[in-house]
Protein backbone atom coordinates (compact mmCIF):
# COMPACT_ATOMS: atom_id res chain seq x y z
CA UNK A 1 0.00 0.00 0.00
CA UNK A 2 1.09 3.60 -0.64
CA UNK A 3 1.78 5.21 2.74
CA UNK A 4 2.73 8.68 1.51
CA UNK A 5 3.24 10.50 -1.78
CA UNK A 6 4.50 14.07 -2.13
CA UNK A 7 6.39 16.47 -4.38
CA UNK A 8 9.35 18.39 -2.91
CA UNK A 9 10.56 21.62 -4.48
CA UNK A 10 13.35 23.81 -3.11
CA UNK A 11 13.43 21.74 0.06
CA UNK A 12 9.72 22.10 0.82
CA UNK A 13 6.72 19.84 0.40
CA UNK A 14 4.15 21.04 -2.12
CA UNK A 15 0.75 19.76 -3.10
CA UNK A 16 0.67 17.72 -6.29
CA UNK A 17 -1.70 15.61 -8.42
CA UNK A 18 -2.92 12.32 -7.00
CA UNK A 19 -2.17 10.46 -10.23
CA UNK A 20 1.39 9.11 -10.19
CA UNK A 21 2.06 9.88 -13.84
CA UNK A 22 0.84 13.47 -13.51
CA UNK A 23 2.73 13.97 -10.26
CA UNK A 24 5.99 12.74 -11.80
CA UNK A 25 5.52 14.94 -14.88
CA UNK A 26 4.82 17.98 -12.69
CA UNK A 27 7.87 17.26 -10.54
CA UNK A 28 10.12 17.11 -13.59
CA UNK A 29 8.60 20.27 -15.06
CA UNK A 30 9.21 22.20 -11.83
CA UNK A 31 12.73 20.88 -11.24
CA UNK A 32 11.44 19.08 -8.15
CA UNK A 33 11.21 15.40 -7.23
CA UNK A 34 8.52 12.97 -6.16
CA UNK A 35 8.85 10.74 -3.08
CA UNK A 36 6.53 7.74 -2.76
CA UNK A 37 6.55 5.48 0.28
CA UNK A 38 5.09 1.96 0.22
CA UNK A 39 4.69 -0.63 2.99
CA UNK A 40 4.47 -4.35 2.14
CA UNK A 41 2.97 -3.71 -1.32
CA UNK A 42 1.31 -6.49 -3.25
CA UNK A 43 2.52 -7.38 -6.72
CA UNK A 44 -0.48 -5.67 -8.30
CA UNK A 45 0.04 -2.49 -6.28
CA UNK A 46 3.71 -2.28 -7.11
CA UNK A 47 3.30 -3.06 -10.82
CA UNK A 48 1.70 0.33 -11.34
CA UNK A 49 4.55 2.12 -9.57
CA UNK A 50 7.15 0.11 -11.47
CA UNK A 51 5.51 0.94 -14.78
CA UNK A 52 5.23 4.68 -14.06
CA UNK A 53 8.88 4.99 -12.97
CA UNK A 54 10.32 2.47 -15.44
CA UNK A 55 11.92 0.42 -12.67
CA UNK A 56 14.07 -2.52 -13.71
CA UNK A 57 12.29 -5.90 -13.51
CA UNK A 58 15.09 -7.48 -11.46
CA UNK A 59 14.95 -4.67 -8.90
CA UNK A 60 11.16 -4.93 -8.81
CA UNK A 61 11.42 -8.65 -8.13
CA UNK A 62 13.86 -8.05 -5.27
CA UNK A 63 11.60 -5.34 -3.81
CA UNK A 64 8.57 -7.62 -3.83
CA UNK A 65 10.17 -10.83 -2.56
CA UNK A 66 12.39 -9.13 0.03
CA UNK A 67 14.83 -11.34 2.01
CA UNK A 68 17.75 -9.57 0.33
CA UNK A 69 21.20 -8.76 1.61
CA UNK A 70 22.17 -5.08 1.82
CA UNK A 71 23.36 -4.07 -1.64
CA UNK A 72 23.54 -1.29 -4.19
CA UNK A 73 22.55 -1.86 -7.82
CA UNK A 74 22.81 0.59 -10.72
CA UNK A 75 20.28 0.36 -13.55
CA UNK A 76 19.64 2.55 -16.58
CA UNK A 77 16.89 4.67 -15.05
CA UNK A 78 17.42 4.26 -11.31
CA UNK A 79 19.66 3.40 -8.41
CA UNK A 80 18.53 0.57 -6.14
CA UNK A 81 19.66 0.31 -2.50
CA UNK A 82 18.68 -2.39 0.00
CA UNK A 83 19.03 -1.81 3.74
CA UNK A 84 18.11 -4.01 6.70
CA UNK A 85 16.98 -2.02 9.76
CA UNK A 86 17.08 -3.98 13.00
CA UNK A 87 15.37 -3.84 16.38
CA UNK A 88 16.26 -5.52 19.66
CA UNK A 89 13.89 -6.78 22.34
CA UNK A 90 15.79 -6.94 25.65
CA UNK A 91 13.01 -8.91 27.34
CA UNK A 92 13.37 -11.80 24.89
CA UNK A 93 16.99 -11.14 23.82
CA UNK A 94 15.88 -11.19 20.20
CA UNK A 95 17.23 -9.25 17.22
CA UNK A 96 14.72 -8.89 14.40
CA UNK A 97 15.29 -7.26 11.05
CA UNK A 98 13.13 -5.75 8.35
CA UNK A 99 13.99 -4.47 4.90
CA UNK A 100 13.92 -1.12 3.15
CA UNK A 101 14.36 -0.82 -0.59
CA UNK A 102 15.10 2.61 -2.04
CA UNK A 103 14.76 3.45 -5.73
CA UNK A 104 16.33 6.76 -6.72
CA UNK A 105 16.04 8.34 -10.17
CA UNK A 106 16.53 11.73 -11.77
CA UNK A 107 13.40 13.18 -10.20
CA UNK A 108 11.90 10.54 -7.93
CA UNK A 109 12.52 8.42 -4.87
CA UNK A 110 10.50 5.28 -4.14
CA UNK A 111 10.86 3.55 -0.76
CA UNK A 112 9.50 0.08 -0.10
CA UNK A 113 9.39 -1.13 3.51
CA UNK A 114 8.89 -4.74 4.62
CA UNK A 115 8.14 -5.60 8.22
CA UNK A 116 7.35 -3.41 11.21
CA UNK A 117 10.88 -2.95 12.53
CA UNK A 118 11.27 0.68 11.74
CA UNK A 119 8.77 3.12 10.15
CA UNK A 120 10.01 5.76 7.70
CA UNK A 121 7.54 8.45 8.79
CA UNK A 122 10.09 9.75 11.29
CA UNK A 123 12.72 10.04 8.56
CA UNK A 124 10.36 11.92 6.26
CA UNK A 125 9.36 14.31 9.06
CA UNK A 126 12.98 14.91 10.03
CA UNK A 127 13.98 15.55 6.44
CA UNK A 128 11.10 17.97 5.88
CA UNK A 129 12.49 19.99 8.79
CA UNK A 130 15.83 20.34 6.99
CA UNK A 131 15.04 22.11 3.70
CA UNK A 132 18.70 22.82 2.98
CA UNK A 133 19.41 19.10 2.96
CA UNK A 134 16.28 18.37 0.96
CA UNK A 135 17.59 20.59 -1.86
CA UNK A 136 19.98 17.81 -2.79
CA UNK A 137 16.98 16.06 -4.33
CA UNK A 138 16.40 12.30 -4.18
CA UNK A 139 19.96 11.84 -2.90
CA UNK A 140 18.82 13.43 0.38
CA UNK A 141 16.23 10.69 0.80
CA UNK A 142 18.89 8.06 0.21
CA UNK A 143 21.23 9.68 2.72
CA UNK A 144 18.67 10.24 5.47
CA UNK A 145 17.39 6.66 5.35
CA UNK A 146 20.93 5.24 5.37
CA UNK A 147 21.98 7.60 8.17
CA UNK A 148 18.94 6.83 10.35
CA UNK A 149 19.38 3.09 9.78
CA UNK A 150 23.05 3.12 10.78
CA UNK A 151 22.42 5.38 13.79
CA UNK A 152 19.83 2.88 14.98
CA UNK A 153 22.46 0.15 14.57
CA UNK A 154 24.57 2.04 17.13
CA UNK A 155 21.66 2.03 19.59
CA UNK A 156 21.09 -1.70 19.12
CA UNK A 157 24.82 -2.38 19.56
CA UNK A 158 24.72 -0.47 22.86
CA UNK A 159 21.74 -2.50 24.08
CA UNK A 160 23.46 -5.74 23.12
CA UNK A 161 26.58 -4.64 24.99
CA UNK A 162 24.55 -3.97 28.13
CA UNK A 163 22.81 -7.34 28.02
CA UNK A 164 26.07 -9.10 27.28
CA UNK A 165 27.64 -7.57 30.40
CA UNK A 166 24.73 -8.94 32.45
CA UNK A 167 25.22 -12.37 30.88
CA UNK A 168 28.94 -12.19 31.59
CA UNK A 169 28.25 -11.39 35.25
CA UNK A 170 25.95 -14.41 35.45
CA UNK A 171 28.56 -16.72 33.93
CA UNK A 172 31.25 -15.58 36.35
CA UNK A 173 28.96 -15.48 39.37
CA UNK A 174 30.67 -16.80 42.56
CA UNK A 175 29.94 -20.26 43.97
CA UNK A 176 28.35 -21.44 40.72
CA UNK A 177 25.30 -19.21 41.02
CA UNK A 178 24.76 -19.17 37.23
CA UNK A 179 21.65 -20.92 35.97
CA UNK A 180 21.75 -24.30 34.29
CA UNK A 181 20.52 -22.73 31.04
CA UNK A 182 23.47 -20.34 30.79
CA UNK A 183 25.03 -22.20 27.86
CA UNK A 184 21.80 -22.02 25.85
CA UNK A 185 21.50 -18.31 26.69
CA UNK A 186 25.03 -17.68 25.41
CA UNK A 187 24.37 -19.65 22.23
CA UNK A 188 21.10 -17.79 21.64
CA UNK A 189 22.91 -14.48 22.16
CA UNK A 190 25.50 -15.49 19.57
CA UNK A 191 22.72 -16.23 17.08
CA UNK A 192 21.29 -12.72 17.65
CA UNK A 193 24.69 -11.19 16.97
CA UNK A 194 24.88 -13.23 13.77
CA UNK A 195 21.51 -11.82 12.71
CA UNK A 196 22.82 -8.33 13.48
CA UNK A 197 25.97 -8.92 11.41
CA UNK A 198 23.91 -9.96 8.40
CA UNK A 199 22.43 -6.48 8.40
CA UNK A 200 25.53 -4.39 9.10
CA UNK A 201 28.56 -6.01 7.48
CA UNK A 202 27.31 -6.25 3.85
CA UNK A 203 26.20 -2.59 3.98
CA UNK A 204 29.81 -1.34 4.11
CA UNK A 205 30.34 -1.84 0.37
CA UNK A 206 27.26 0.11 -0.80
CA UNK A 207 27.95 2.98 1.63
CA UNK A 208 31.54 3.26 0.43
CA UNK A 209 30.35 3.44 -3.17
CA UNK A 210 27.85 6.16 -2.30
CA UNK A 211 30.62 8.03 -0.49
CA UNK A 212 32.73 8.01 -3.64
CA UNK A 213 35.49 5.86 -2.22
CA UNK A 214 37.23 4.24 -5.18
CA UNK A 215 37.59 5.04 -8.87
CA UNK A 216 34.56 2.94 -9.78
CA UNK A 217 32.29 5.45 -8.01
CA UNK A 218 33.26 8.36 -10.27
CA UNK A 219 30.38 7.55 -12.61
CA UNK A 220 27.76 6.50 -10.01
CA UNK A 221 24.51 8.06 -11.29
CA UNK A 222 21.73 9.81 -9.36
CA UNK A 223 24.05 10.67 -6.46
CA UNK A 224 24.70 14.35 -5.92
CA UNK A 225 28.46 14.86 -5.61
CA UNK A 226 27.89 17.38 -2.82
CA UNK A 227 26.23 14.68 -0.74
CA UNK A 228 29.22 12.35 -0.74
CA UNK A 229 30.74 13.80 2.47
CA UNK A 230 27.46 12.95 4.20
CA UNK A 231 27.74 9.34 3.05
CA UNK A 232 31.33 9.25 4.32
CA UNK A 233 29.96 10.21 7.73
CA UNK A 234 27.49 7.32 7.48
CA UNK A 235 30.42 5.09 6.56
CA UNK A 236 32.31 6.18 9.67
CA UNK A 237 29.34 5.32 11.87
CA UNK A 238 28.92 1.99 10.12
CA UNK A 239 32.59 1.18 10.73
CA UNK A 240 32.03 1.79 14.45
CA UNK A 241 29.02 -0.51 14.36
CA UNK A 242 30.90 -3.30 12.59
CA UNK A 243 33.80 -2.98 15.03
CA UNK A 244 31.32 -3.25 17.92
CA UNK A 245 29.69 -6.29 16.35
CA UNK A 246 33.06 -7.99 15.88
CA UNK A 247 33.99 -7.24 19.49
CA UNK A 248 30.64 -8.58 20.73
CA UNK A 249 31.04 -11.74 18.69
CA UNK A 250 34.55 -12.38 20.04
CA UNK A 251 33.45 -11.65 23.60
CA UNK A 252 30.48 -14.03 23.36
CA UNK A 253 32.79 -16.76 22.05
CA UNK A 254 35.20 -16.12 24.94
CA UNK A 255 32.35 -16.20 27.47
CA UNK A 256 31.09 -19.49 26.03
CA UNK A 257 34.60 -20.99 26.24
CA UNK A 258 34.96 -19.74 29.82
CA UNK A 259 31.57 -21.17 30.76
CA UNK A 260 32.44 -24.58 29.28
CA UNK A 261 35.78 -24.50 31.11
CA UNK A 262 34.02 -23.66 34.37
CA UNK A 263 31.58 -26.50 33.81
CA UNK A 264 34.47 -28.89 33.20
CA UNK A 265 36.24 -27.71 36.36
CA UNK A 266 33.06 -28.14 38.42
CA UNK A 267 32.63 -31.65 37.02
CA UNK A 268 36.23 -32.48 37.95
CA UNK A 269 35.61 -31.14 41.46
CA UNK A 270 32.51 -33.28 41.73
CA UNK A 271 34.45 -36.35 40.59
CA UNK A 272 37.17 -35.62 43.17
CA UNK A 273 34.58 -35.40 45.92
CA UNK A 274 32.91 -38.61 44.79
CA UNK A 275 36.28 -40.38 44.62
CA UNK A 276 37.25 -39.06 48.04
CA UNK A 277 34.06 -40.30 49.68
CA UNK A 278 34.45 -43.64 47.88
CA UNK A 279 37.99 -43.99 49.21
CA UNK A 280 36.81 -43.19 52.71
CA UNK A 281 34.07 -45.79 52.40
CA UNK A 282 36.53 -48.38 51.09
CA UNK A 283 38.71 -48.34 54.22
CA UNK A 284 36.12 -49.66 56.70
CA UNK A 285 34.83 -52.01 54.04
CA UNK A 286 38.29 -53.49 53.66
CA UNK A 287 38.85 -53.82 57.41
CA UNK A 288 35.39 -55.27 57.95
CA UNK A 289 36.03 -57.68 55.11
CA UNK A 290 39.02 -59.13 56.92
CA UNK A 291 37.68 -59.12 60.46
CA UNK A 292 34.00 -59.34 59.82
CA UNK A 293 33.76 -63.11 59.92
CA UNK A 294 32.19 -65.12 62.72
CA UNK A 295 35.23 -65.44 65.02
CA UNK A 296 35.14 -65.17 68.80
CA UNK A 297 36.82 -61.95 69.92
CA UNK A 298 39.05 -60.25 67.41
CA UNK A 299 41.31 -59.38 65.73
CA UNK A 300 43.62 -62.25 66.74
CA UNK A 301 40.66 -64.54 67.35
CA UNK A 302 40.55 -64.24 71.12
CA UNK A 303 41.61 -60.66 71.85
CA UNK A 304 39.04 -59.30 74.25
CA UNK A 305 39.58 -55.73 73.09
CA UNK A 306 40.08 -56.69 69.42
CA UNK A 307 36.68 -55.52 68.19
CA UNK A 308 36.79 -51.99 69.69
CA UNK A 309 40.43 -51.72 68.58
CA UNK A 310 39.40 -52.37 64.95
CA UNK A 311 36.67 -49.74 65.24
CA UNK A 312 39.20 -47.26 66.57
CA UNK A 313 41.63 -48.02 63.72
CA UNK A 314 38.87 -47.45 61.17
CA UNK A 315 37.94 -44.13 62.73
CA UNK A 316 41.57 -43.00 62.80
CA UNK A 317 42.06 -43.97 59.13
CA UNK A 318 38.87 -42.15 58.13
CA UNK A 319 39.95 -38.99 59.92
CA UNK A 320 43.39 -39.14 58.31
CA UNK A 321 41.87 -39.56 54.82
CA UNK A 322 39.40 -36.79 55.41
CA UNK A 323 42.11 -34.35 56.52
CA UNK A 324 44.31 -35.32 53.59
CA UNK A 325 41.54 -34.80 51.01
CA UNK A 326 40.44 -31.58 52.70
CA UNK A 327 44.00 -30.24 52.61
CA UNK A 328 44.18 -30.90 48.86
CA UNK A 329 40.86 -29.21 48.26
CA UNK A 330 39.07 -32.34 47.10
CA UNK A 331 36.37 -31.98 49.72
Amino acid sequence: MIVDCAIYRDGHRVQGPEDLSDALAEARAQGAFLWIGLHDPTEKEFDRVAEEFALHPLAVEDALKAHQRPKLEVYDDSLFLVLKPVSYEPETDTVSSGEIMVFVGDSFAVTVRHGDCWPLAEVRTSLEQQPDLFRHGPTAVLYMIADATVDHYLEVAGELQTDLEELEAEVFAPDGEGTRSTASQIYNFKRQILEFRRATVPLAGPVNRLAGLGAVNATLPYVNAEARPFFRDVGDHLTRVNESVEALDRLVSDILSAHLAQTSVRQNDDMRKISSWAAMAAVPTMVAGVYGMNFEHMPELRWTWGYPAVLLVMVVLEVMLYRQFKRRGWL
